[in-house]
């Protein structure tokens, strides 16, 4: 696994006038301390199209200065990257490359820019002489990669780039006020806030060779086209071509069905494609958000048929719903042994008889180191880099049907209330169905039409507004206690086959027969509540007004 260091830096353009100001005296800083000088010569890669600069991605080879080696940046935010580091080597390191499929995909990794940097480093330490904040000023000279020797050397036909430019990251107990007065001393100063966020994104642009909107991926002519039928596409362009089905009052045009679906749309791969290095490097809540958006994606698919065709987007949902239940390996694991953990928690140490934390401890990590293992492989599997391919073909060419075209609160507003009814039959099945098992699949199939609706919902709420959201914060509350009942059933079947291990290696399962039968009073809680939530959540009033 590689090393990892949490970059917060301000960038500040500079020439060769610039003096820096004496910055001690600012926030904490007693001391502004000379650290040397030293030369760093990097080599960035990326796509030929640039899909990682496109993201705000860089990947190094760089020689010289202190951190030698393959550095890997991702965003986090505004003036924050992880910089995760890997021993120098003569390509680019495994451990690096499988953080940016999700954007490479299948796509060559080059060499697509030489920078070489004077840096001359500062430090400023507090009272006790701890460093706070590096001041870094860097000469930098910039080409492209492929062929130059020096800056200013053409290669391919593009000239070299200069520039001067200054760094302030924090280090040890700096924070962000300390950013914030250093950078407001600097521009008293006279220097200016960089224009480009990254020495890449400027040299790209110096040496002419920036890609603006560069596309990660176009579906080749021998690939299953995502398009739908040419009918369905022909609908589309003529419902989007008359002008009066898109105004909405006053006569100003709102957006389309279309524009509302595939903004959801978008947002939800964008965020599979953003989690997948914080998956892989098994960063908190990165599997459950990026499950979540796989279904979000897959609901949408079906809730909004009049606006995606959907012989395009079945086949999508398909590997949507695989990807769910990869990611759900872990993520189920994870919310399971929480859950019992707490429960054991609860119970009275005079009950809680034998190893039974242990138990539970052996229980989940066997199972843990089983699906980390299956859940990389699937992300490094040929089916995954498949189903990636497919969303940017997708977001490419969207599959419309004519109703895209069509104003988006009354195409919004249908595909909720067709949602809803289909909750509406199942939550009514699920109270009439006899105690037990039959219930129990009868509850958790009422829950996924409640998560569907509600997902419906949100993704109206640029259409419908305040009333879309409150529709979905009522359905939430359904899903939530029909969530609550599963995860009791599923924690039961759990504390059933702990038990029985318990017994087979002659340890006492008595407490987690406690904890199963509260789990049972817990179901039989929330089925009794059911009826009062329903019933507050399926008012009439609440759905009329969806209805534009």
């Amino acid at each position: 696994m590689a090393d990892t260091v949490r970059e917060i830096e301000r960038k500040y353009e500079a020439d060769d006038n610039t003096r820096l100001p004496d910055l001690a005296g600012i926030d904490r800083v007693t001391a502004v301390v000379e650290a040397g000088s030293e030369d760093l010569d990097a080599v960035y890669y990326d796509t030929a199209d640039q899909r990682l600069a496109a993201a705000g991605i860089t990947l190094r080879r760089r020689t010289g200065g202190r951190d030698a080696g393959w550095h890997l940046k991702l965003p986090v935010g505004p003036g924050v990257r992880d910089e995760l580091r890997a021993p120098l080597s003569e390509t680019p390191p495994p451990e690096l490359t499988a953080l940016v499929r999700s954007r490479v995909l299948d796509g060559e990794l080059v060499a697509v820019v030489r920078l070489r940097t004077r840096r001359t480093v500062r430090v400023l330490t507090d009272a006790a002489g701890s460093p706070l904040a590096e001041v870094a000023e860097d000469a930098v000279r910039a080409w492209p990669a492929a062929g130059a020797v020096d800056a200013g050397t053409a290669g391919a036909g593009r000239p070299g780039a200069r520039w001067r430019e200054i760094e302030v990251e924090l280090v040890g107990d700096g924070g962000a006020g300390l950013l914030d007065e250093v950078g407001r001393a600097l521009t008293a100063a006279g220097v200016r806030p960089a224009s480009a966020a990254s020495k890449l994104e400027r040299a790209l642009a110096e040496t002419g060779q920036r890609h603006d909107g560069a596309a990660p991926y176009t579906a080749g002519p021998d690939e299953r086209p995502l398009h739908g039928s040419g009918k369905a596409a022909a609908k589309a362009g003529k419902a989007k071509g008359k002008g009066k089905k898109g105004a909405g009052k006053g006569g100003k045009k709102g957006p389309t069905a279309g524009d509302v679906v595939l903004r959801y749309a978008r947002e939800q791969v964008r965020v599979i494609i953003e989690l997948d290095p914080a998956v892989r490097r098994d960063l908190p809540d990165a599997v459950h958000r990026m499950r979540v958006a796989t279904r979000r994606l897959r609901s949408a698919f079906r809730s909004y048929t009049k606006v995606l065709d959907r012989a395009a987007t079945r086949p999508i949902g398909v590997e949507l719903k695989w990807l769910a239940a990869e990611l759900g390996v872990e993520r189920d694991r994870e919310v399971l042994t929480g859950r019992l953990r707490a429960g054991l928690a609860e119970v009275p140490g005079t009950l809680r008889l034998g190893p039974v934390d242990a138990r539970l401890r052996i229980w989940s990590e066997r199972r843990r180191a089983g699906s980390r293992d299956r859940l990389l492989d699937v992300l490094d599997g040929p089916r995954y880099l498949a189903l990636l391919k497919t969303l940017y073909a997708f977001l490419e060419e969207p599959p419309l049907r004519g109703a895209a075209g069509r104003p988006a609160p009354d195409v919004a507003a249908g595909a909720v209330l067709k949602d809803y009814r289909r909750l509406a039959r199942r939550t009514e099945a699920a109270l009439a169905a006899p105690a037990g098992r039959e219930r129990d699949e009868a509850l958790h199939g009422a829950r996924k039409a409640a998560k569907r609706t509600r997902y419906a919902a949100e993704a109206a709420r640029p259409a419908l507004g305040r009333p879309a959201k409150k529709f979905a914060k009522r359905t939430k509350r359904v899903q939530q206690l029909l969530g609550d009942h599963q995860d009791s059933v599923v924690a039961r079947g759990a504390l059933r086959e702990l038990a029985t291990q318990a017994q087979r290696a002659g340890e006492g399962g008595f407490a987690f027969g406690l904890l199963y039968g509260r789990e049972e009073a817990l179901a039989a809680d929330r089925e009794r509540a059911l009826p009062d939530v329903w019933r507050k959540a399926s008012r009439r009033k609440h759905r009329a007004a969806l209805r534009p």
